[in-house]
């Protein structure tokens, strides 16, 4: 980019923006893609998770170090295995005023659970919820949940009256491409409304005054504006048109470390990066073989991950800010901290030419990899990168590139034979790797994110177990044998979990969490 064209930009963006330096309470920030939607119930996608929470809130949440901490409920007891009873925060007021009861609980969760939520898995999870009277209700599980706070913490809630007027008592099925009110309003219980969303141009927010909780920090409106462009969001942040970036590229962090009125507030992010594999069809859909699938060959897919150059990818590539891992859990948490489950099968061309000749492709073949371009660090480029390394082995890779807007739907429609995706967030119990990652397609949101069509039986009995085991030790061990069969079964390739540097003014004090969340509530403009 030109300075000359920069210049130009940065003068339109912050006209866009009717910002002076004068106005200190304003965040201004972005990142390369925009949230996907409105609805909470929607998408289960970090960045659409992290700005809905800012107005949706759930009844339990997180504090700094991700510990579960009161929110809209203010206590909780199990009175047996299978029943919860939590206790609502009172005179809680949703942002148009109307208040907050039992009532919208039961909704929310019930809301959560249709078949086009994408965070159905987890809301089924909460058992049956049961109204008691106006600031109490009851869960009733069907088993045990031996994550169930965890799980509690990922369903927003909403008013239900507000949903029954403006027609959104249900989801909106975003792989359809469905429109609905709530893809562009919201109103919830949070510290921040909502009052303009523009998709692909900006989303703007404005404290909530009638906020139930404690601000600590001083921001009064907050400005979000989505800049594909790594060059174009460094400029503005430099030039102090934007206050933070979440996601500067590895290549401009240390110019940023050197750039006076600049700092980085960094951090690794609970997100395994990994590539998954079409192992249900009988033929691919983007592939020179006709007649077979090679990715059901665990083989073929043992060959692709031992022609990945892991090395290569983080020091040249990532600049040092990939954790290498052959883990599939976001946190080595999830693993237990077990060395055998995160360790990686090593570098070794020759075994991978090896393994695709025993397993009748001497030659390779061509395949489509469908990457986003503006979700992950260096999305793109990791899937160029692979390109290079796995025509070494003959696989000739057509990388199929693309904006989070149309990959995330393409993927849900299991339209795809290859495909990059980042798992990750703030729970690190395998639970959520599990059941929806990697066991079988099934009701309830089971295997919802397994685009692969996965359908491991062995996998899927100790998954299943883990999920509703209470005893610590017998779950543990479950979990770890869960983890060890899609290790030695090679069902995805694993490459590394992010390091994620923010990009901030120097005047910014903001928390750099696990989950790469941002908590509006507790930012500070100096």
């Amino acid at each position: 980019m030109s300075v000359r064209y920069a210049m130009v930009w940065l003068c339109a963006f912050a006209s866009v923006l009717g910002l002076t330096d004068s106005q200190a309470q304003t965040l201004r920030w972005a990142s390369q893609g925009d949230p996907q939607t409105m609805d909470p119930h929607s998408q289960n996608e970090s960045l659409t998770n992290n700005l809905n929470s800012q107005v949706y809130e759930s009844l339990v949440s997180r504090d700094r170090q991700l510990a579960i901490v009161p929110a809209l409920a203010t206590a909780w007891q199990q009175s047996d295995a299978l029943h919860w009873r939590f206790k609502l925060r009172a005179n809680v007021k949703f942002h148009d005023g109307t208040p907050f009861t039992a009532d919208d609980v039961v909704f929310s969760v019930l809301r959560a659970r249709d078949s086009a939520s994408d965070i159905r898995t987890y809301a089924q999870a909460l058992g049956e919820p049961k109204r008691v009277d106006a600031l109490t209700v009851d869960f009733m599980l069907k088993q045990v949940n031996p994550i169930f706070l965890q799980h509690l913490s990922t369903v927003q809630i909403m008013s239900r009256s507000w949903a029954e007027k403006n027609g959104a008592s249900k989801p909106i099925d975003y792989k359809s491409r469905q429109e609905g009110y709530a893809a562009l309003h919201a109103n919830g219980t949070g510290p921040y409304a909502l009052v303009l969303r523009q998709p692909d141009v900006k989303t703007v927010y404005r404290r909530f005054a009638g906020w139930w909780g404690r601000f600590e920090g001083n921001v009064q409106e907050v400005v979000y504006t989505p800049i594909k462009s790594d060059a174009t969001r460094i400029s503005a942040l430099v030039s102090g048109q934007l206050d933070l970036v979440l996601d500067p590229s590895p290549q401009d962090t240390a110019r940023l470390r050197n750039t006076p009125g600049v700092k980085l507030v960094e951090g690794p992010e609970n997100r395994i990066v990994f590539i998954g594999l079409d192992q249900g069809r009988d033929q691919l859909l983007y592939s020179s073989v006709k007649g077979r699938n090679p990715f059901k060959d665990p083989r073929v897919r043992r060959a692709l991950y031992q022609a990945i150059d892991i090395e290569t990818i983080r020091s040249r590539l990532m600049r040092g800010q990939a954790l290498p891992t052959g883990g599939m859990t976001p946190s080595p948490l999830g693993a237990y901290n077990d060395p055998a489950l995160e360790s990686r099968l090593p570098f070794d061309l020759a075994a991978a030419k090896r393994g695709m000749t025993e397993a009748g492709y001497p030659q390779g073949f061509e395949v489509t990899l469908d990457c986003p371009n503006n979700r992950y660090i260096n999305d793109e480029e990791i899937c160029q990168a692979l390109a290079v390394m796995w025509a070494k082995i003959g696989v000739k890779l057509r990388v199929n590139a693309m904006p989070r807007s149309t990959y995330f739907p393409k993927l849900q429609r299991l339209d795809t034979s290859l495909y990059l995706l980042g798992w990750g967030g703030s729970i690190t119990d395998a639970e959520t790797t599990l059941t929806p990652l990697l066991r079988t397609r099934g009701e309830a949101g089971v295997g919802a994110w397994n685009f692969g069509q996965i359908a491991n039986a062995k996998l899927d009995d100790l998954a299943a177990a883990s999920s509703r085991e209470a005893d610590t030790a017998k779950r543990e061990q479950l979990i770890k044998a869960a983890l060890q069969e899609q290790k030695d079964q090679v069902l995805t390739l694993p490459l590394h979990r992010q390091v994620v540097p923010w990009g901030a003014r120097q005047n910014v004090d903001v928390v750099h969490r696990a989950d790469n969340w941002i908590e509006f509530a507790w930012v500070h403009i100096r």
